[in-house]
């Protein structure tokens, strides 16, 4: 007879189930655990570069930002220490900001980066900045020695390089991995990205400041050309100056002869003055333009001023103006043309002498004639012995003169070509065969030069026009 089976016997061992359950379930809890690990990770990795990101869109100081960059470098990449390395001119580098644990590992990193770059700096007058980063990695090495290991990646911004972010690390077993090297460069980036923005920044301002200063400039210079031509007897006077930028060079300026009047033409805004006064009428133009010229047109106009106080013939005046601003403009390698005129209400003569600008043009009603006034002279800031010649012309009713700068026959068309003077005498005769006004000739003038420029374009130079018409009756 079979002996039946023993239940015992045949009946699986409780302690032999567990551990093949155990040995097969212990891998997936590795890899799941390794999972999760890999996610948090992956989270604590995002997290820090969200908070850089943060610090870029809201801190104003760019000092603030740089603090953090070591910081986060490290965190990262998993390792000990970071270090952000700045050239700041083409001979200074700089250690900028150091991040590390422990505190004795950091201080033997700074210790070590700041000697070498003080080397680097000492040296920066017999080598130059290429060279000196060449070395940068290779003395940092040498002095860090073989314990500690360094990995970096240049900041680039505006593709010049304008530091090194530097992680270090003690650890034998660390790996300088793929994804180690793109997160410290991605935190290298957003710090190039926020000097760019401070530079920027920075520049913005510069021009605010600039653009102000501009403004102001501006605003004093249109206060010191008149502000209205002056009612003088016999004559009618209108004029304009359109410059090219927000300060000029171009001068004008109408000027009483005597001092009680040159301080009524101050205080009175409609320029009411005595018939009997002779005016100065006088137009320059500085070479440059902006506020350089501005500056020195200012000067002009001042010192021109006091010497028509002098009461001297206007070659005298020219010679005189010469020699006190000569010093000055030969230092700032810049002159002036300036053509100064008196005119006499009495007897309709007009005194005047050039110093080498556009002789204005003058036409004879009567003869239908278009003439230029000019005399022998050089330019004002040239020659400090420069001699000048007077002259005077005869008026009668009728006539029209126009003193201009050569901004009007410098203006260019689309093509290249200058409206030079012989339009601007076609234009003129036309004007003053069309117009009843001194204004009304000045509108036509500056309107055919705009036509000839064509719309929508802009002078290149400073255009300055002043209509003087001698009236037939008062």
């Amino acid at each position: 007879m079979t002996a039946l089976p023993n239940s015992r016997q045949s009946s699986p061992q409780p302690y032999a189930v567990t551990s093949n359950l155990q040995a097969e379930t212990s891998p997936m809890l590795a890899l799941k655990e390794l999972v999760a690990s890999l996610y948090r990770e992956q989270g604590k990795v995002q997290n820090l570069l969200s908070s850089l990101g943060f610090a870029l869109r809201s801190f104003n100081n760019l000092n603030q930002f740089l603090e953090l960059a070591p910081l986060m470098a490290a965190r990262v990449t998993d390792a000990e220490a970071s270090a952000l390395i700045l050239f700041k001119t083409k001979a200074q580098i700089t250690l900028e900001q150091i991040h590390g644990q422990p505190q004795q590992l950091t201080q033997e990193i700074r210790q070590a980066l700041e000697g070498v770059l003080k080397t680097l700096n000492d040296d920066s007058n017999t080598q130059d900045q290429k060279t000196s980063l060449t070395s940068l990695d290779e003395q940092i090495r040498s002095c860090l020695g073989s314990r500690i290991r360094l990995y970096n990646t240049p900041i680039l911004v505006k593709n010049e390089e304008r530091g090194k972010l530097y992680v270090f690390s003690v650890d034998s077993q660390y790996l300088w991995t793929q994804t180690r090297r793109k997160l410290l460069q991605l935190v290298a980036d957003q710090t190039a990205v926020a000097i760019a923005n401070s530079e920027l920044t920075s520049e913005l301002r510069a021009k605010e400041r600039q653009d102000r200063e501009l403004e102001i400039a501006s605003e004093i210079q249109d206060r010191l050309l008149p502000r209205q031509c002056p009612q003088i007897q016999g004559l009618d006077l209108a004029a304009r100056c359109v410059t090219a930028n927000r300060v000029g060079g171009d001068y004008y300026d109408f000027i009483p002869t005597n001092y009680d009047q040159l301080r009524q033409d101050g205080k009175n805004s409609k320029n009411e003055s005595t018939p009997s006064v002779p005016w100065s009428i006088v137009i320059g133009d500085v070479m440059g333009k902006g506020v350089p010229a501005g500056l020195i047109m200012t000067m002009t106009r001042g010192m021109l001023r006091a010497e028509v106080l002098n009461r001297h013939s206007p070659a005298q005046i020219l010679h005189h103006l010469n020699r006190v601003m000569y010093a000055d403009l030969e230092n700032s390698h810049r002159f002036v043309t300036l053509f100064y005129s008196e005119y006499d209400p009495q007897s309709r003569v007009l005194s005047f002498s050039n110093a080498a600008h556009n002789p204005p043009l003058l036409w004879k009603s009567t003869q239908d004639l278009i003439g230029s006034l000019d005399t022998e002279g050089s330019l004002i800031g040239l020659d400090g012995d420069s001699q000048y010649e007077d002259a005077q012309v005869q008026l009668t009713p009728g006539d029209v003169l126009i003193y201009y700068t050569d901004g009007l026959t410098d203006a260019v068309n689309n093509n290249g070509d200058r409206f030079d003077e012989g339009n601007l005498k076609r234009v003129f005769r036309e004007g003053c065969e069309r117009g009843t006004t001194a204004q009304a000739i000045l509108d036509y003038i500056f309107d055919r030069i705009q036509d000839f420029i064509g719309s929508g374009n802009n002078h290149q130079d400073d255009m300055t026009l002043v209509i003087m018409r001698v009236k037939s009756s008062e």
